[in-house]
């Protein structure tokens, strides 16, 4: 099992500026993983321009390389993917580590599910607690044959020459349910057809189209006939929108930010949080900006606002699911209470997001009433006063303290910014995992003003 504990750095994070500026997050972490997934697939030379130079995205082309890929890194942000074609993967002799990557392991699953040899998927202490039931049930119908520790990594994938294609209505909401059955049919004997509850991000559906799959999609609904290869193309990454959340939220909450992020991934699947935030009262600005690697960009323009709590509607919750920590912090400095229902996958992430923000906001003041599916979050008032100069200005504010991420990056930096807008300083501890997602953020972060530093 993968697995050391590793470090367990600490912030120190405390009131610092105004945010002010343009910046660029780094790429997008799904369209990365896919990006050298399906590269690897294709016929002929996919180049990577962009690509998130984080742990998990580099666990993902490490465990392709460890299955006869070979994937060049011409320079930061770039990789040069040597495709071998939908059959000319070769065997590990070794177990294969996704790291913390959950995206990466459930993918994985899919793609390896129709291999003609053995394969297993292991990961860290964190991810070897993810349910994975529910990418092995639908991939048992297609003939896989995957063993478990009751659902938990690692996976042993056995040889399956041959799958069978299937008509699928996922009980959740899940892209990574979807990709990995998608990327399971490119194996299949016969068409895969993807039904969801409510739709969820479709990054997979636009790629496989670009590298040349027989595939048609709509919100909610995918199909994907086999037969045709893969053709190496170009992907330029766009920016991630859930690493941009944070800037968005921050910029929101702290007195007299007007913050500018640019070429960022807009996918309408993925954009929930403009959507609850807009209800919320932010003052953000969506400017087009074209599109890349497959998929929307658009600058965005982001300026200090007085939120307001808000009933966030269940119809978005497909759409922010990575991003409610960041609502939570937003919600916690709000004027009234903040509704989330209908976020109960936020429990099966790398950690139970629902109740580590909870502990971690409270420790610092904040009031959440926990719900099986969500919370409800009681403003403190802090974004009243939108126009004040200053933190110490304002009135409502959370307190300095102590909070544990618990090892799950979105809520350290989300931590992070709640203590821009406490009273004093705040540590928070196990944040060493925000280098999976979001690697120089703290540097980036100091840059336009946040008060952070390593304790």
């Amino acid at each position: 099992m993968s697995g050391g504990a590793g470090p367990v750095a600490a912030w120190i994070a405390s009131p610092g500026r105004s945010l002010t500026g343009r910046l660029r997050v780094p790429g997008d972490k799904s369209v990365s993983h896919r990006s050298v997934m399906l590269g690897a697939l294709a016929e002929g030379t996919t180049r990577v321009t962009g690509f998130l130079e984080g742990e998990d995205t580099r666990a993902t082309a490490a465990i392709l390389q460890r299955l006869g890929v070979r994937i060049e890194a011409t320079g930061d942000g770039e990789r040069v993917v040597h495709g071998v074609g939908l059959h000319g993967l070769s065997a590990s002799r070794s177990p294969l580590d996704c790291g913390n990557a959950g995206t990466g392991m459930r993918l994985l699953a899919g793609l390896l599910a129709g291999q003609a040899f053995d394969s297993v998927l292991i990961g860290d202490a964190s991810l070897s607690k993810r349910p994975m039931r529910r990418v092995i049930d639908p991939l048992a119908r297609m003939g896989a044959r995957i063993d478990s520790e009751g659902g938990l990594p690692p996976l042993r994938i056995h040889a399956k020459n041959v799958l069978q294609g299937i008509d699928y209505e996922c009980p959740v909401a899940s892209a990574q349910v979807k990709s990995a059955i998608l990327l399971a049919g490119l194996y299949a004997d016969g068409p895969t057809t993807v039904r969801e509850p409510h739709p969820t991000r479709d990054y997979t559906e636009r790629m496989l189209s670009a590298f040349g799959a027989d595939i048609d999609f709509a919100p909610g609904l995918a199909t994907l006939r086999p037969g045709r290869a893969l053709r190496a193309t170009t992907v330029d990454v766009p920016a991630d929108f859930s690493s941009a959340a944070f800037f968005l939220v921050a910029a929101s909450v702290i007195p007299g930010s007007h913050l500018v992020l640019d070429r960022v991934g807009v996918n309408p699947r993925r954009t929930g949080l403009l959507d609850a935030l807009t209800l919320m009262g932010a003052d953000i600005t969506v400017r087009a900006a074209g599109e890349q690697g497959g998929e929307p960009v658009a600058d965005i323009e982001v300026r200090a606002a007085r939120l307001r709590g808000a009933v966030i509607p269940e119809s978005v919750v497909p759409d922010m699911i990575d991003e409610f920590p960041a609502l939570f912090t937003a919600a916690a400095l709000a004027e009234g209470d903040t509704v989330v229902t209908g976020a109960a996958e936020l429990r099966v992430k790398e950690s139970d997001r629902i109740a580590v923000m909870a502990e971690g906001l409270r420790a610092l003041g904040a009031v959440i009433d926990e719900r099986p599916d969500g919370a409800v979050i009681t403003g403190s008032g802090f974004t009243a006063n939108a126009s004040a100069a200053s933190v110490d200005e304002r009135h409502g504010r959370l307190r300095g303290g102590h909070a544990d991420s618990r090892g799950d990056h979105r809520i350290a930096m989300s931590l992070a910014i709640a203590a821009q807008c406490a009273a004093g300083e705040v540590r928070i501890d196990d944040v060493a995992n925000v280098a999976t997602s979001f690697p120089g953020f703290d540097a980036l972060a100091r840059g336009v003003g946040f008060g952070l530093r390593l304790a």
